[in-house]
């Protein structure tokens, strides 16, 4: 097992330990911290992967912008009552924790099963494919024309937003 295995793992194991902290806390903000830490924690497995650019728009536009978001919205709502968030054990939900254990079993056998079948080293433009320059380089020529229509796309959906905003205001 080399350092990348070890670091990969660690990195894994905090993922999946924050994921089970955002859906077991009872309090919404700390659901959303948590959650915040399992985005940062992506990002990091994103660059020990050499996707660069991806681990930066994960830190952006999850952990910053969609976050800020979340954030706003629990506030607004106002979660304050614990008696609004208690539910009872129904059956659906019996069935769904044992499909979550047989997805968990699943997972187990998969891993134990493909622990020495992995190979010793990367291909040889792996460190180049996640950088900015190649996704700028592919995305300003091989699809150039998909960018430019989803850019005028959004730059509609921004004016028609301002004027359904000017509307209501004025």
């Amino acid at each position: 097992m080399n350092i990348d295995t070890v670091v990969f793992f660690v990195l894994s194991g905090a993922a999946i330990l924050s994921a089970i902290l955002v859906i077991t806390r009872r309090s919404p903000i700390m659901s959303v911290v948590f959650l915040i830490a399992n985005f940062i924690i992506l990002a990091i497995i994103y660059l020990t992967l050499y996707a660069q650019f991806i681990a930066v728009i994960q830190i952006i536009v999850y952990a910053g912008a969609i976050m800020v978001l979340f954030l706003f919205v629990i506030m607004l709502l106002n979660l304050a009552k614990d008696e609004q968030l208690k539910e009872e054990l129904t059956y659906r939900k019996r069935v769904g924790i044992g499909l979550v254990v047989v997805l968990v079993v699943q997972l187990g056998v998969g891993l134990f099963v493909s622990v020495g079948k992995h190979p010793d080293k990367l291909a040889a433009n792996a460190e180049k494919l996640g950088t900015v320059e190649s996704i700028g380089k592919i995305l300003f020529t091989e699809y150039l024309l998909p960018f430019e229509i989803t850019s005028i796309l959004l730059l509609v959906g921004l004016i028609g937003a301002v004027v359904l905003a000017k509307k209501r205001i004025g």
